[in-house]
């Protein structure tokens, strides 16, 4: 078997990125960590944030970038970068965060996201003089590991909308 590939995504891979994206999520929120979202919010999230058509806008967002870890021609996993979004009130648009980082269920434990997420700080140092900015869900343990292994420290909380249904997010920095 071939050793994944890290490379910048290309529009050709919004589809297979929203599949993976999308499967990803339901797999790691609803299956793992079992919340419990009402589908009349689950539903248009999925659609608004997973759909090939909002992948594909998504990829063109200026001072944005996105990585993919592939095999054989396989989307594995992903990490994308940005201005921060953040609600924080130190945080600028200027600064960068690190919007997602999602490794598919037959990926993990491959080291990809933490491949992942080094080209994606390698990137965002390059791209901001501020602090770097993460936004991860209170009860994922694992992730809040990894970040504060690689120098992050809780600095807020706010809550992220999935539909009307609110998720209890920490927000982290670094710098």
């Amino acid at each position: 078997m071939t050793e994944p590939l890290i490379r910048p995504v290309c529009p050709e891979d919004a589809a297979a990125l929203g599949a993976l994206g999308r499967q990803t999520f339901l797999d790691t929120f609803v299956e793992d960590f079992g919340i419990p979202y009402p589908e009349a919010d689950l539903a248009p999230f999925l659609a608004a944030s997973f759909s090939p058509g909002a992948i594909a806008a998504k990829l063109e967002e200026p001072r944005a970038a996105w990585w993919v870890a592939e095999r054989n021609g396989d989307l594995l996993a992903f990490a994308n970068a940005g201005p921060n979004t953040l609600p924080h009130p130190e945080a600028r648009a200027e600064h960068m965060e690190l919007r997602r980082l999602y490794v598919g269920k037959a990926a993990q434990g491959l080291g990809l996201g933490t491949q992942l997420l080094a080209v994606a700080l390698d990137w965002m140092e390059v791209h901001t003089a501020g602090p770097l900015w993460i936004g991860v869900w209170s009860g994922n343990l694992r992730a809040q590991k990894l970040y504060a292994a690689h120098g992050f420290e809780k600095a807020g909380e706010y809550q992220y909308p999935v539909g009307s249904w609110r998720d209890d997010e920490f927000i982290l920095r670094r710098g």
